[in-house]
């Protein structure tokens, strides 16, 4: 008997599955928006969402396929997120940090991350203290590390000097860092801390025969380049920039309404014909 093809779909989180309320991208009259659920709670409040029939979307996708939450989140942001459907087995934080297996990190994929980590670039001591001395108070509101692995500013955007961020992209290049302005976010992350690389792994252990996948910063091109298909939103640093690549299919629609469309295209691929 021939085996059954397994996909792994992994996606990005922020801005291409889930929202919050500054991300919505809603332009149209109040009466006709689409009703939501909220998919993440912190501190008391509602943070981010997804619309209800995506919410019908995914949970439908967590039953069929192998479906792997792919997010530059901590684990322990991760952690807030509700979405529909049954826990994935597998999950991708810290942009590649961390592999969790049923909610808990491998050891194993930690340790391979910490040894190129030590091997192909600067390190984050380096590039957090040329943060920290190089912004300005004017428009930083938060610095942070996540997970002992990378960095980043919380910013007041409308502040941020646009040569500021292209300078210390330059200088992070050549220490095998890249960087990422992604809302109010600014993050520093060393190039071989990849989602792609991650998802390879789950993919390895799933016996999976073809990689899905949908991003929309700077931070996810490397796991669309990796993908057999991939979906990009109207929306973000890879809209801004143009970018494009094989199998990838650029959507027209912004904001929660590609949330909702990238669910429906990872559905339709994976649910049997």
């Amino acid at each position: 008997m021939t085996p059954t093809p397994t996909t792994v779909v992994a996606s990005d989180l922020d801005r291409t599955l889930i929202y919050s309320t500054a991300a919505l991208g809603l332009t149209m009259p109040d009466a006709q928006a689409p009703r939501l659920l909220c998919v993440e709670v912190y501190e008391g409040k509602p943070l981010s969402y997804v619309t209800e029939t995506a919410a019908g979307l995914l949970a439908e996708l967590a039953r069929t396929g192998v479906f792997v939450p792919t997010t530059t989140r901590t684990r322990e942001q991760y952690g807030r997120i509700h979405l529909p459907g049954p826990a994935p087995k597998f999950a991708v934080c810290a942009n590649g940090g961390h592999l969790l297996v049923d909610g808990v990190s491998d050891p194993d994929w930690q340790a391979t991350v910490a040894r190129r980590l030590a091997a192909e670039c600067a390190t984050l001591d380096e590039v957090r203290g040329h943060l920290v001395r190089t912004a300005d108070p004017a428009w930083l509101l938060k610095e942070r590390v996540a997970e002992d692995l990378f960095a980043y500013l919380v910013v007041e955007r409308a502040l941020l000097p646009e040569e500021w961020v292209k300078e210390l992209a330059v200088w992070a290049e050549e220490r095998g860092w890249t960087v990422s302005l992604q809302g109010r976010k600014l993050y520093a992350v060393p190039k071989p801390l990849t989602k792609s690389a991650a998802v390879r792994e789950v993919a390895r252990r799933a016996g999976a025969d073809e990689i899905l996948a949908a991003g929309d910063s700077l931070l996810d091109a490397d796991l669309l380049l990796a993908a057999d298909r991939s979906w990009r939103p109207g929306h973000g640093e890879l809209a801004d920039t143009g970018f494009v690549a094989a199998g990838l299919t650029v959507l027209p629609e912004r904001g929660i309404a590609a949330g909702e469309k990238i669910a429906g295209a990872f559905l339709s691929a994976v649910r049997p014909q």
